[in-house]
């Protein structure tokens, strides 16, 4: 009986010439992968020490939480006086003057504004 010649394809050729240097390959990729994925998660579980604990390893530290805005309110009173920034938009409306330094010149300083309250008289 003669003996049948066997078929082999390129593809077959191929797979069975890379199959020893594809796992060798693998392997050391693998490592590579586990090494980097443990030294990356042993950084940031010591950053999340460190700021558990306050510290900042390494970096400047953050600076103290600032007391945020207060909260806005209807200003109902306002007194004319040199540490007065802001004109309150009813004194505005009322006296029909924009600037502090207008208010006080036809006022005086230390005159007491009131939302819904006559105004004082000018000076």
């Amino acid at each position: 009986m003669p003996r049948e010649a066997a078929q082999q394809t390129i593809d077959d050729v191929v797979r069975a010439a890379m199959e020893g240097v594809v796992k060798r390959a693998s392997k050391a990729i693998a490592k590579a992968v586990a090494t980097m994925a443990a030294e990356r998660l042993d950084k940031e579980l010591q950053d999340g020490i460190a700021r558990a604990r306050g510290g900042a390893r390494g970096r400047a530290a953050r600076p103290a939480p600032s007391r945020g805005a207060r909260p806005r309110v209807e200003i109902t009173r306002w007194v004319a006086d040199r540490r007065a920034r802001r004109v309150p938009k009813f004194v505005i409306e009322s006296t029909n003057l924009k600037t502090k330094k207008a208010i006080v010149a036809k006022y005086g300083e230390g005159v007491a504004f009131e939302k819904g309250k006559p105004l004082p008289k000018p000076k």
